[in-house]
């Protein structure tokens, strides 16, 4: 492809995307495919020649298309939305134009000063206090891990990859979070070398937050029987319920211990833009390190995690490694963040979130987030005005948790764990809708998590009188 059939290719696939935004109700959520399906279509082995992009795009609506699971029509309320949004496409169409890493100062001067702007940007949106420096890592699982590194190299006094197995404390630490924290805590604790063994499950309360007291029943414990408390993970907005663990009285006990303080806000830090949501910040001045994720509900495409630390230095020391053909002559003056997290290359990230943060601008983005839990706390209003129907956690965001029990079943009754898998098979099956499930307090819960850029409240009331039938059939 030659650039002037790029240029007429470009304009193309530009039309293509604006058709698809735009037919998105009209498609089903997702697809009702066996495994291999899609698979199978495809070749054994790559063609021998080039091939026209004509037949490309063919392909593309013939075997891709049919297998997608479209993440930003209005019904999907499965998960966490993962959002994007024109503007951020635009920018994601131009940062792979560029082809640019990042990975340090030298390779891009404009990657790595957009970035620190907007991490600034996004320090101010949100209310951090000034005390917290940023860098964008691709997930929130990486910048957990990175977390729990940096804890263990504080910890320990030294970096294990230098002195080993021999490094002081370094097979006695310990690090917590609650039971309804995210899956990826316990993965990094192994990838960090510590040991999922050494990972304490602290209890939670009647909203599934953690309990402070059995926190420090922990701690103190560990203490006694030798053990070092390295890093106590809090999560405000946790991803079966979005509950919101205790920071203030989390970061007391971190202190009398000396253990690293890591805030996991990956959902929920982006509500932090609106003032009445401030409250979801309290105690976090005291942390460590602080993640949430644009990508999930700042519009912004995936991979988007904002990192933030008051530590920058213990991070440096963790992550940075200085080979002769990576230095450059201005290393003392710059930021180079191929040291500040795991990989060495770096997409140019910033680029999309300053796209995104000039065109909705503050009250924009506060509007669309304030619409969302709206809209979610409207939804919460019909599941308690009906008796088939009961919430079965605290809604202080966008995420409903809430189940279909009909009034002559018992709220332990096993069959209503049954009715409501097959509830949820029946909504998913439709095309029209697409809800996921947890279990809290041991019974099946559905989940709707309203979060879709395209998402209006029409829509919201047809997915409720969907489910509503689905119901009356199962």
């Amino acid at each position: 492809m030659d650039l002037q059939q790029f240029r007429i290719n470009a304009h193309r696939v530009a039309d293509w995307m604006a058709d698809y935004l735009v037919s998105l109700p009209d498609r089903p959520v997702s697809p009702s495919l066996a495994p291999g399906a899609i698979r199978r279509q495809f070749p054994a082995a790559p063609p021998s020649t080039g091939e026209s992009f004509e037949q490309v795009l063919a392909d593309l609506e013939r075997i891709v298309m049919p297998g997608m699971s479209h993440w930003q029509h209005p019904g999907w309320f499965g998960y966490f939305p993962a959002d994007t949004s024109p503007a951020s496409v635009l920018a994601e169409m131009m940062t792979a134009t560029m082809g640019a890493n990042c990975m340090s100062w030298a390779t891009c001067p404009a990657g790595t000063e957009t970035e620190q702007a907007m991490m600034e940007w996004l320090r101010q949106l949100i209310g951090l206090p000034a005390t917290f420096t940023g860098v964008i890592q691709d997930t929130a699982s990486s910048a957990t891990l990175v977390a729990i590194l940096c804890a263990r190299e504080r910890a320990t006094g030294f970096s294990w990859s230098r002195l080993g197995a021999s490094a002081p404390d370094a097979g006695r630490l310990t690090v917590y979070a609650s039971r309804e924290a995210h899956s990826s805590i316990a993965k990094g604790v192994r990838l960090a070398g510590i040991g999922e063994e050494r990972l304490r499950l602290i209890d939670t309360d009647a909203t599934f937050a953690m309990r402070p007291d059995a926190l420090a029943s922990a701690m103190a414990a560990d203490v006694a029987a030798g053990l070092k408390p390295a890093c106590v993970v809090a999560t405000v907005g946790t991803t079966s319920s979005t509950a919101l663990d205790p920071v203030p009285a989390i970061a007391e006990l971190t202190a009398r211990y000396g253990a690293w303080l890591h805030v996991d806000a990956a959902y929920a830090g982006s509500a932090a833009v609106l003032p009445e949501q401030h409250h979801l910040l309290q105690g976090v001045d005291r942390a460590d390190s602080f993640v949430f994720n644009p990508h999930k509900w700042l519009f912004t495409n995936f991979d988007c995690s904002a990192y933030f630390v008051r530590d920058v230095d213990t991070l440096v020391r963790t992550c940075g490694i200085h080979p002769e053909y990576l230095k450059s002559a201005h290393d003392d003056a710059v930021v180079n963040y191929r040291d500040w997290g795991i990989p060495l290359g770096r997409r140019f990230r910033a680029l999309k979130l300053w796209f995104v943060l000039r065109d909705f601008g503050v009250e924009g983005l506060q509007a669309k987030i304030r619409e969302h839990i709206a809209l979610a706390r409207e939804f919460r209003g019909w599941v308690e005005a009906d008796p088939a129907f009961e919430p079965m956690a605290p809604t202080p965001l966008g995420l409903v948790c809430f189940r279909h029990r009909p009034t002559e079943l018992r709220a332990d009754d096993p069959a209503v764990d049954e009715l409501n898998r097959r509830l949820l098979a029946s909504i998913n099956s439709t095309g029209r809708a697409l809800l996921t499930h947890t279990t809290l307090n041991g019974r099946y819960v559905l989940r709707l998590s309203v979060g879709s850029l395209a998402l209006t409240r029409e829509y919201l009331r047809e997915t409720w009188e969907l489910i509503v039938e689905c119901a009356a059939g199962v």
